[in-house]
């Protein structure tokens, strides 16, 4: 039940994350419906995905683990060594500097790692539907920015080696207060454990 439930909120979360890069079929939506209604329809289908993946994966872990592969202990060391830079290049997609410069698109690049990161960590079923789909999206989702025409949405001005400092200096308090509040009270496994 579980395992299916987070699948219907793949397919929602990621479904919708997929559209966007259908540049005249969502032109022609918000033609139609308006940009409001769409942003609307495309947040109120994002967060049901979201709920459905949580709450799928939760029951999933309670009730129907499924092993596959039973990772090596010092795998749990590499997720965490690769989470790291992922949770500051996401922050550097808003705190632009040389690391989106460099990067392009750091955000994209960022769930890309944290996805590869779990997914080396995490031998079951569920995690590997999860991380796996999520990483399979964000390499889509690039290599679709790389084909498109238009600009998309206006370009968020670059700065600096100080927007570099602050997006590191986020990044690492953000990968702190989820790796240990986050993770060890909302997934129930403690991400800095020995």
């Amino acid at each position: 039940m579980g395992l299916t439930v987070m699948i219907v909120g793949l397919v929602a979360f990621l479904g919708i994350h997929a559209f966007v890069t259908c540049r005249e079929q969502r032109a022609q939506v918000i033609a139609r419906y308006g940009e409001g209604p769409y942003k609307l329809g495309f947040s109120l289908v994002s967060a049901l995905g979201l709920a459905l993946i949580v709450y799928g994966f939760a029951r999933y872990r309670a009730t129907g683990w499924i092993d596959v592969w039973f990772p090596p202990p010092w795998t749990r060391h590499v997720a965490v060594a690769l989470t790291l830079p992922a949770v500051v290049f996401v922050v550097a997609a808003y705190i632009p500097g040389h690391i989106k410069r460099a990067l392009k698109h750091p955000m994209l690049a960022g769930v890309k790692l944290w996805a590869l990161a779990h997914l080396i960590a995490n031998g079951d079923l569920g995690s590997i539907i999860l991380f796996g789909s999520i990483l399979a999206w964000a390499v889509y989702d690039r290599i679709s920015l790389k084909h498109r025409t238009d600009p998309g949405a206006p370009p968020i001005p670059v700065s600096g080696w100080r927007n570099d400092a602050v997006a590191i200096v986020v990044g690492v308090l953000a990968y702190l207060a989820l790796g240990l509040f986050f993770h060890p009270w909302v997934i129930g496994v403690p991400a800095f454990k020995a």
